[in-house]
């Protein structure tokens, strides 16, 4: 006899469902916490079609797709669980609607409205453009070097440092989209 799709399903009959061992379904629910079946006397869990969509995301997405937890955690944060449940029904049109909704609602801040620190941020888009100088070259007086062991760097220095590491970083993200 077939539940009922609205039914809740049973751990077991969630790892059955999806080929999945039950310690990883458990594993799962520690490492995102999107997950989070019923649980009844004595621990036993009953897991919503909502929650069984989100898993087969998300199974497909570490099995298939290849990535890891933390590229799918990421993904959760970034576009939110229906993302996932239209992946994992492979529903592309739904899955692309949802990424421009997501592009649409990115606005971004005017220069006026981005927080700052004391000359600049550390982290978002570098404020000083080095103008191709390169560690002090091309300085003009003013701007001269730091002296070695004061613990500063200058604000070109900082600038080139940052936009190395904003090149890391894409680098990283393009890295983490292959695997």
């Amino acid at each position: 006899m077939d539940k009922s799709p609205d039914a809740f399903r049973t751990i077991s009959e969630v790892a059955e469902d999806l080929d999945l061992p039950q310690h990883v379904l458990r594993f799962w629910e520690t490492r995102f916490n999107q997950i989070k079946p019923m649980k009844r006397g004595g621990g036993r869990r009953y897991y919503r079609p909502q929650d069984v969509e989100l898993i087969k995301g998300i199974r497909h997405m570490l099995y298939d797709q290849g990535y890891t937890i933390k590229g799918v955690q990421k993904l959760l944060r970034e576009n939110g669980n229906q993302f996932l449940i239209a992946i994992g029904h492979g529903d592309v049109a739904a899955v692309e609607a949802i990424a421009q909704r997501r592009q649409a609602e990115e606005v971004p801040l005017t220069p006026a409205a981005q927080p700052r620190t004391d000359d600049e941020m550390l982290v978002g888009q570098p404020t000083a453009k080095p103008n191709r100088r390169f560690f002090g070259l091309g300085k003009a007086d003013d701007e001269g070097p730091v002296q070695a062991g004061s613990g500063k760097l200058s604000r070109d220095n900082r600038a080139l440092l940052q936009e190395a590491l904003f090149d890391l970083l894409e680098c990283k993200r393009l890295l983490d989209q292959v695997r």
